[in-house]
């Protein structure tokens, strides 16, 4: 009885430890066939992905960036533009004087003068203390204004007291040639913006503006 019960359990011995066995090499078995993906969601993103995102990242800013210019538009320098004349409308009737406003076609730039008498002095605003230039992509292809028309040099408008400005078109263009038109009505002083050239159309004078006309020719 006693040598069978020793056989007993030495076989449940036995069949314990085969088992064991058996269950470290399923164990091992699933460790070497665990997938990249079990890998990723107990490590987070490998390497790997996170160079394509980088690289997708990259490819589509080089899509969006070269819309967005880092100059200035056509518009914007366009609308600036609109507002100086405005400023210079207004600073002539604020002042009571006469204001000359310089264009300088060939370098880009602008700055306005006040009259006093014979003297041409420079408006105590520091907006205006140095001259202001166009963005580097936008140029003057020509003003039509009381000289006629220019395409290079130096062209002058006059602000009067009484709040009339020179009629004058002009016709900015940046790097592609897309034309941009600022239109000065002589007489209401409105200001006309177009996408297409504007070309200069007979002036009709009301009689009963002209002595009006006549008074701001004479501040002049």
């Amino acid at each position: 009885m006693v040598i069978g019960h020793s056989v007993t359990i030495a076989r449940r011995t036995e069949r314990a430890r085969l088992a064991r066995l058996a269950f470290r090499a399923l164990h091992a078995r699933r460790a070497r066939h665990l997938t990249p993906h079990a890998v990723r969601s107990s490590r987070g993103f490998t390497i790997l992905e996170i160079f394509i995102v980088l690289f997708l990242l990259v490819g589509l800013l080089g899509i969006i960036l070269p819309r967005f210019s880092l100059d200035d538009s056509l518009g914007t320098v366009g609308r600036r533009l609109v507002g100086t004349v405005r400023s210079l409308q207004s600073l002539a009737m604020l002042t009571q004087k006469t204001v000359r406003l310089y264009v300088d076609i060939d370098r880009g730039v602008y700055w306005p003068v006040i009259l006093d008498g014979k003297q041409e002095k420079i408006p105590t605003d520091p907006t205006w203390a140095t001259p202001l230039k166009l963005s580097e992509t936008i140029r003057i292809s020509d003003i039509l204004a009381d000289q006629g028309k220019k395409e290079s040099g130096l062209v002058d408008l006059f602000f009067y007291p009484t709040g009339r400005i020179d009629p004058a078109t002009i016709h900015l263009m940046d790097a592609k040639n897309n034309i941009l038109a600022i239109a000065i009505e002589p007489v209401t002083g409105a200001i006309r913006m177009s996408d297409e050239r504007i070309e200069p159309r007979p002036l009709i004078i009301l009689d009963r503006v002209r002595p009006f006309l006549k008074t701001a020719e004479a501040v002049r």
